[in-house]
């Protein structure tokens, strides 16, 4: 009869310690796995770093580079503008002391040749007279018409000479600023230019006009002399009419003369302000050509603008500005 032999046999306790023992270690087999594969993509992570790393550091020295090139350009440009600005400023400075210099030659000149010309001119005119006084009998008709046209330019020449003598005078005559009652100054030449021309029938409407600030005796001066062509160039016209107003632009108030004369065409309208420049025949309107100049000479020399609009046998309008003070 065979022995039987008894094997031990395996306790609950002992199996679940060798079930733990195998998850444990198949755990561990996969914690190693993911850290081999963990530490891997660090290493490509590390590596794709340390050359975005290297790559910017290379766009940052590129970006210096081109910074400090930038900046010296920058330096070069700003000392060669600088250098084109002085430049300028001394041309300009010099240029505008020559043109200062050639303008004083000018009025000079101007001033001494008109004034010069006074004395053979009135001996023109008195020998004239005089020989239309004591000898026109004797003369033939040809010849008193010879004397008359010698005293009709004698006396144009006098009005030229009196006129560019007025226009030199305007850059030597200091101005005298003061707050001026326009609305006022303006009555009182509408006045005088009535009893001058009695004989017409001008309506003039004057509107409101804003004092400014002006040398009295220029600025009337200027209505003296648009106000007189406005009559003038009405002259025919039933009803002449002439207003007189005031623009209030946001800028500066703008003075208008506005009439419903001849007109003139707007392409020549750059001629208007020159000396001696006439838009009509001497034989259509009596004038010099100087008057508008004046204008425009006392104009600049208040600081303000003027200019002209028109249309033929529609009338005309002159607008004019007086720089404002400065404000304190």
């Amino acid at each position: 009869m065979t022995a039987r032999i008894n094997l031990p046999t395996e306790t609950d306790a002992e199996m679940t310690i060798r079930l733990l023992q195998a998850e444990l270690e198949a755990t561990n087999r996969e914690v190693l796995a993911l850290t081999v594969e963990l530490e891997s993509r660090v290493d490509e992570r590390t590596a794709e770093l340390r050359a975005a790393q290297q790559q910017l550091q290379k766009s940052n020295a590129d970006l210096v580079q081109l910074t400090l090139q930038l900046e010296d350009r920058v330096t070069r440009r700003t000392g060669e503008l600088q250098k084109t600005r002085d430049d300028l400023e001394t041309r300009v400075q010099e240029r505008t002391k020559e043109l200062q210099a050639v303008n004083q030659e000018l009025e000079s000149f101007s001033y001494s040749v008109s004034h010069d010309l006074r004395a053979p001119l009135r001996a023109i005119t008195g020998f004239t007279e005089l020989l239309s006084q004591d000898y026109a009998a004797a003369m033939p008709d040809g010849a008193r018409r010879y004397v008359e046209v010698i005293g009709q330019c004698a006396v144009r020449m006098k009005n030229l000479i009196d006129d560019l003598l007025a226009f030199a005078r305007l850059s030597r005559q200091p101005m005298a600023k003061q707050l001026v009652k326009v609305s006022e100054l303006v009555s009182e030449v509408v006045q005088e230019l009535r009893r001058d021309q009695r004989q017409r029938q001008v309506q003039v409407r004057i509107g409101p006009l804003p004092d400014c600030e002006a040398d009295p005796s220029l600025l009337k001066q200027v209505w003296i002399n648009l106000l007189s062509n406005a009559f003038k160039f009405t002259r025919g016209r039933d009803p002449a009419i002439v207003e007189i107003g005031c623009r209030l632009d946001p800028a500066e108030p703008v003075y208008f003369v506005r009439d419903n004369g001849v007109g003139f065409e707007m392409q020549y309208a750059d001629r208007l302000f020159g000396v001696f420049q006439r838009l009509h025949s001497e034989t259509e309107f009596e004038g010099t050509g100087v008057g508008l100049s004046i204008v425009h000479r006392i104009v600049q020399r208040h600081g303000g603008r003027i200019w002209a609009e028109s249309k033929v046998n529609e009338g005309a309008t002159f607008y004019f500005t007086i720089a404002a003070p400065p404000q304190s």
